[in-house]
């Protein structure tokens, strides 16, 4: 990355706030020579918790922004809207909007974060809602799935922008022309699913889209697409069966490894092989989910993440910089909105 990059980041939100926020952003500064990191909050807390780290911040790198407010983890979009406009989630938001910063992460109020980047920075032309878009593991790499909870209800026009957005963005980073793009049913036939999913497959065979049809949620990590849209109901519950499934793999394989001796051995025998499958669908490396349909960009990492994680999801952040993600999506999208609906 040649030019600087500044990326703001809300250091009070999420289960840890500045305990998690400081010790990833030097992560990041370490790895990035050319990356400018704003932190915001509490400077008093922040700058106790850089204390702990002295001698580690990259000179002129680094710097705090003061923000009096905190938007809690249950707190109500409305009311984080209204009566917090000096939190540091809208604080860091507000840099974005001012040209200060070129993104924002936060680990804060999903909802929250979403009505404030969406009244701060606003939705771009043709995109009626913004959608939740992140990776998850699939066989050869991942897929992007959206929206993961942003809106519960969605009719055909919805989840057709939500395809277009999800493509563009898996065209931007992972370098691919032509994205597989499926839309998640319960069955592959034209007669299943409900009317607004069976509306929004017509809408999408008609574009320009590499369109490959309905999917079911078995193909979500079979690698035989690239983008997976839904709605925010089924996405969100996708997403949390899969992690629970993810946690009972994990549980039932320790438990069958020290249930005997012989086991035991067995596993220290297999632990490469099972480090390296651990390592391989570890959340922490997929931690970070794009806002999409801005005209800013904005990251949502996940609440309870750890420094590697929130490292991770700003790195996503300074690819989404890099790629002009919400310029791509705006100058692509009215052609393909014109094509689909004509």
């Amino acid at each position: 990355m040649n030019s600087p990059v500044t990326i703001a980041l809300d250091a009070m939100s999420g289960d840890s706030g500045a305990g998690v926020v400081v010790p990833a952003a030097l992560k990041v500064l370490s790895r990035h020579n050319s990356v400018r990191l704003l932190l915001v909050g509490d400077t008093a807390r922040i700058e106790s918790e850089l204390a702990r780290h002295s001698g580690r911040v990259a000179e002129g790198r680094l710097e705090l922004r003061h923000a009096s407010q905190v938007v809690a983890m249950d707190e109500p979009p409305g009311s984080a809207l209204r009566g917090k406009k000096d939190s540091s989630m809208r604080v860091a938001l507000n840099l974005v909007k001012s040209g200060e910063a070129d993104a924002c992460v936060c680990a804060g109020n999903t909802g929250a974060l979403m009505a404030t980047a969406r009244y701060v920075l606003k939705t771009l032309p043709g995109i009626d809602r913004p959608a939740i878009c992140t990776s998850i593991p699939a066989i050869g790499g991942h897929t992007h799935m959206l929206d993961l909870g942003a809106n519960l209800e969605c009719d055909a026009e919805h989840l057709f922008q939500f395809a277009v957005m999800g493509s563009i963005l898996a065209s931007a980073v992972d370098s691919i022309a032509a994205p597989r793009v499926g839309l998640l049913n319960i069955g592959a036939e034209d007669i299943k699913g409900s009317e607004s999913i069976k509306a929004a497959g017509q809408l999408l065979e008609r574009s320009d889209l590499n369109y490959i049809g309905f999917v079911e949620g078995n193909q979500i990590y079979s690698g035989e697409v690239d983008v997976v849209v839904c709605d925010g109901f089924v996405g969100n519950v996708s997403l949390k069966t899969s992690e629970g499934v993810a946690k009972m793999i994990a549980h039932y394989l320790r438990e069958e490894f020290r249930s005997s001796l012989p086991k035991k051995l067995v596993g220290l025998l297999a632990t490469p092989v099972l480090n390296a499958f651990k390592q391989r669908i570890d959340p922490r490396r997929y931690n970070g989910a794009s806002l999409l349909g801005l005209q800013g960009i904005a990251v949502k990492s996940h609440g309870g993440a750890d420094a590697l994680a929130f490292a991770n999801a700003v790195d996503i952040a300074l690819l989404e910089v890099a790629k002009r993600v919400p310029s791509m999506i705006d100058s692509h999208l009215e052609n393909l909105l014109t094509e689909a609906t004509s």
